[in-house]
């Protein structure tokens, strides 16, 4: 069980390359204000997808199930303590059979802080749920958000 042993490309029956040996998870973390906002990561330019917005997230270790694949990724990209976040729900991204994406639904705590503490965010910035479609998209991001969005205010325990 070696540590970072999901990093690598994925050549998925899609026809795709996706990245994550074992998977991918990202964190899909709200904050509470007087519109909920989520916490939006923007791509450094030579990232894959590079200048788009997604989540903070990437490949799942072969020996971690989303959510703590979520919450290291979290905490590696944005500074995110995980003791910090509720987590409240799982929500499918994709599953490809050989290659699949999470969203792992969080509230932030009081208090929390975040940073780019990696060279692979240019920017975060809590954004209002209603904002998010105006901003260029990390692709498969902006496939799932219309649904995302949809069940987050739809009744989610996430905004009520």
């Amino acid at each position: 069980m070696a540590e970072h042993d999901g990093n690598g490309w994925v050549d998925c029956r899609c026809g795709s390359r996706h990245w994550g040996r074992h998977g991918a998870a990202g964190l899909l973390l709200l904050r509470l204000a007087s519109r909920p906002e989520v916490l939006l990561q923007l791509r450094a330019p030579w990232t894959h997808q590079g200048g788009s917005w997604g989540l903070p997230g990437g490949a799942r270790d072969s020996h971690e199930d989303a959510v703590t694949a979520a919450l290291r990724e979290a905490r590696e990209e944005a500074g995110i303590a995980a003791d910090s976040v509720t987590v409240i729900d799982q929500l499918p991204g994709v599953d490809h059979g050989d290659w699949s994406y999470v969203y792992v639904v969080a509230l932030a705590g009081r208090g929390l802080s975040i940073a780019a503490v990696t060279p692979e965010s240019d920017e975060l910035r809590w954004v209002p749920l209603d904002d998010v479609a105006a901003l260029p998209l990390h692709p498969a991001f902006g496939a799932a958000w219309p649904r995302l969005q949809a069940g987050l205010q739809d009744g989610s325990p996430a905004v009520n």
